[in-house]
C-alpha cells in the first residue's frame, strides 16, 4: 500500500487556520472537528470505500470539515456549487451516484424534494458529528478522493475524478513553486466547487500552515479594507476581479485608492488565472500597484500545469513554463510532437497531477488521452521558452469570469424557452469577463423576447454565471451544408 498522509493538518497547533466573519478557527480545532465528522459519517462502518458524499456548503468551517472528513473516512468528496439550479444539481447528484448530501440548514427546504426523489439522505454537519473520534481507515494514495464537475464539449458536465495522489501532487507542486509558508495570509472568495478555490488557495493554504480568510463572495469594500490594513500578503483572483477592482477605484477618493494600492504593493504575490489575463490589464495593474501579476495555466483535469515563475521574469500574455513534476508537450493535428518554437499546437500533459477518469464515462476518458498524454483541447505556442495560449480548439468552450462553460449546455437550456426557435451561444471578447456569453436567437413566429425578460427566466433555469451577458436577435443562424451552425460567422454579425 502506498499511503499518503493526506490531508495534513497540524493537529496540536493553536495557530489560526481559518477566519470566518468574526470567528477564528485554529488548526487543532479543525483537526479535531474533522475527526469527529469522519467518525460520524462512517457510523458502524470501517471504511466508506469510495462512497460519493456530496456537499452543498458555502466557504466555511463546515465546508472544510466535510471535505476533509469525507477524505479521511475513505469517501469521494463531491463539492457542489451553491449557486446551481435544481436541474443542474439533479444531473450532478445522479451522475455521481451520490448517496448522502451534506448541506447548510438554509438550503434544506429547497433541496428536500430533489433528495427525496433521488433517494439521497439529506444531512447537516451537526447531524454527522460524532461525540467521540474513532480509528480511521488507512487510505491508499491511488484511491479516488474527489469529483469535480466541469463542462466539456458535450451537453452535460462530466465528473472529473482525482485520486489522493493526484491532489497531493497538485498541492505540493504549487507550495514549492509559489513558495507558500505558514506566514501567508490570503482571502478566499472564489467558488469552492472549482479547482482554483479548492486547490490553489484553500488546500495550499492549509497544507502550508497559512491563514485563510473565507468570504461567501467578492465583497470589494470589506476586502479592500483588510488590504489597506495590510492583512493579506497573497492575493489570487480571476481577471474579472482585477477589472472590478480597477472600476471600483474610479468610484472612490484618491486617498482611499492610494491606500488600497499600497496594500497590494506590500504583498509578496498577486496571481491571475482561470482565464487569459489581457495584456492591457496586466500593465494597468502593474502601474497601479507595482505588482507584476503571476499568470498560470490549469484546468480541472490537471490542476495547474504551467506557471510564470515566482522568482524570475513574468511575461504579459504568457502563462510561463511547466511546473515541477509536470510534462508539457505541443502536438499538431496529426499527433506529432512540435519541436520548433512559434509553431502552434495542442497542449498535452503528463504527470501525477493528471486526473484518473471521467466518472462513469469510459469513452470520454479514453478519447481524452493519447499515448499517456492528456489532451487539453487548448492551443498554444512556445516563445522563448514560455507558453502562450492561443485559444480553444473548440468554439463551444467559453471562459467567462473565471468559469469554463459549455456553450452546448447553455443552448440546450435556452431551447426550452417558449419563445426561442433556434439558438447558438458563443463567447465574445470582453474586457471585464474575458469572454461574454452571447446568445444568438431566432424567435418563434408571433413571439417577443427582450434581454431583461430572458435574464429573469434564466435565473430560474441555470447558474448565474452561465446567464448570457448579451442577446442578439437574428432572422436565421448561419449554417453549413450539413446543417451545422458556423459559429465563427456569428462574431461578424455583432460588428455589422
Amino acid at each position: 500500500m502506498s499511503e499518503i498522509p493526506f490531508p495534513f493538518f497540524r493537529g496540536n497547533s493553536k495557530k489560526v487556520a481559518l477566519v470566518e466573519d468574526a470567528n477564528k478557527h485554529t488548526y487543532s480545532e479543525i483537526n479535531n472537528r474533522i475527526n469527529l465528522f469522519s467518525a460520524g459519517i462512517l457510523g458502524d462502518r470501517e471504511d466508506l470505500n469510495e462512497e460519493r458524499i456530496a456537499f452543498f456548503l458555502p466557504a466555511s468551517l463546515d465546508y472544510v470539515t466535510t471535505m476533509h472528513g469525507v477524505w479521511r473516512a475513505g469517501g469521494i468528496a463531491v463539492p457542489l456549487n451553491v449557486a446551481s439550479a435544481v436541474s443542474e444539481l439533479d444531473h450532478y447528484l445522479t451522475c455521481a451516484n451520490v448517496t448522502r448530501l451534506v448541506a447548510g440548514a438554509q438550503y434544506h427546504d429547497s433541496l428536500k424534494e430533489l433528495c427525496n426523489s433521488l433517494e439521497i439522505e439529506l444531512l447537516s454537519v451537526g447531524d454527522v458529528l460524532a461525540e467521540e473520534p474513532q480509528e480511521l481507515p488507512l487510505i491508499d494514495s491511488e484511491r479516488r478522493a474527489m469529483m469535480l464537475f466541469t463542462s466539456g464539449t458535450t451537453n452535460k458536465p462530466k465528473g472529473v475524478v482525482s485520486t489522493h495522489k493526484t491532489i497531493y501532487a497538485q498541492i505540493t507542486t504549487l507550495i514549492t513553486a509559489w513558495e507558500w509558508s505558514e506566514n501567508d495570509v490570503i482571502p478566499l472568495f472564489l467558488p469552492l466547487h472549482h479547482i482554483h478555490g479548492i486547490i490553489n488557495i484553500l488546500s495550499c493554504g492549509l497544507w502550508s500552515g497559512a491563514t485563510v480568510h473565507l468570504f461567501s463572495k467578492f465583497d470589494i469594500p470589506k476586502i479592500s479594507e483588510q488590504i489597506t490594513l495590510g492583512t493579506y500578503n497573497v492575493f489570487m483572483a480571476v481577471p474579472t476581479i482585477y477589472v472590478k477592482l480597477i472600476q471600483y477605484f474610479e468610484t472612490i477618493g484618491e486617498d482611499e485608492v492610494e491606500k488600497i494600492c499600497a496594500g497590494f504593493k506590500a504583498m509578496r504575490l498577486n496571481i491571475s488565472g482561470s482565464a487569459a489575463c489581457p495584456v492591457k490589464l496586466f500593465e494597468q495593474w502593474k502601474e497601479l500597484t507595482g505588482q507584476i501579476l503571476l499568470e498560470r495555466y490549469g484546468m480541472t483535469e490537471i490542476g495547474m500545469g504551467i506557471s510564470n515563475p515566482y522568482n524570475g521574469e513574468r511575461r504579459a500574455g504568457a502563462v510561463g513554463q511547466p511546473l515541477p513534476g509536470v510534462e508539457c508537450q505541443l502536438f499538431d493535428e496529426s499527433d506529432n510532437p512540435i519541436e520548433r518554437e512559434s509553431e502552434s499546437g495542442e497542449i498535452r500533459i503528463k504527470g501525477d497531477n493528471v486526473f484518473l477518469e471521467y466518472w462513469g464515462n469510459k469513452e470520454a476518458t479514453e478519447s481524452s488521452f493519447r499515448d499517456g498524454w492528456f489532451c487539453t483541447g487548448d492551443v498554444a505556442v512556445i516563445e522563448d521558452g514560455y507558453f502562450r495560449i492561443m485559444g480553444r480548439s473548440s468554439v463551444d468552450i467559453i471562459k467567462s469570469g473565471g468559469y469554463k462553460l459549455s456553450a452546448l449546455e447553455i443552448e440546450g437550456v435556452l431551447l426550452t424557452h417558449s419563445s426561442i426557435a433556434e439558438v447558438a451561444v458563443i463567447g465574445v471578447e470582453d474586457d471585464t469577463w474575458g469572454e461574454a456569453v452571447t446568445a444568438f436567437v431566432v424567435i418563434k413566429d408571433g413571439s417577443e423576447l427582450s434581454y431583461d425578460s430572458l435574464k429573469i427566466w434564466c435565473g430560474d433555469h441555470m447558474s448565474s454565471y452561465k446567464i448570457p451577458k448579451k442577446l442578439v436577435i437574428v432572422d436565421a443562424l448561419p449554417r453549413n451544408a450539413m446543417g451545422k451552425v458556423t459559429k465563427p460567422k456569428l462574431n461578424q454579425l455583432i460588428s455589422q
